[in-house]
């Protein structure tokens, strides 16, 4: 499986940004995908996670209310609607899927997740 992340890019706090990750491969062996971030000198850390019929979804506190995550499965993408953007927002955005041989949930840890694409860098300023 191979992910490819798009859609980052420099927007004013208040703005918004769409990130696509498309999945390519074996897309059919995977069930939960997510959205990761990096903030400079930080750990990578959980965003948004959704399920492969993309009927249930999760979201970290600090973007609820604010980022919605989506799933097309005949397009085999994800995305993640960013709105309201904070300066704190600013990282590198990561897809990543989880394979279907292991339990149907949703992770907030790397650990839960096997495939990675290569990250969009996503800028807020103030």
């Amino acid at each position: 499986v191979q992910l490819q992340a798009s859609g980052g890019g420099l927007v004013q706090a208040g703005g918004g940004l769409r990130l696509t990750c498309a999945g390519s491969g074996r897309t059919f062996s995977v069930n939960t995908m997510a959205w990761f971030r990096r903030a400079p000198g930080k750990e990578r850390e959980f965003v948004a996670a959704v399920t492969w019929s993309g009927g249930s979804s999760t979201y970290a506190d600090y973007v609820k209310g604010r980022f919605t995550i989506s799933r097309d499965n005949a397009k085999n993408t994800i995305s993640l609607q960013m709105n309201s953007l904070k300066p704190e927002d600013t990282a590198v955005y990561y897809c990543a899927a989880r394979s279907s041989w292991r339990e149907n949930v949703m992770p907030v840890v790397t650990s839960g997740y096997d495939f990675w694409g290569q990250g969009t860098l996503v800028t807020v300023s103030s």
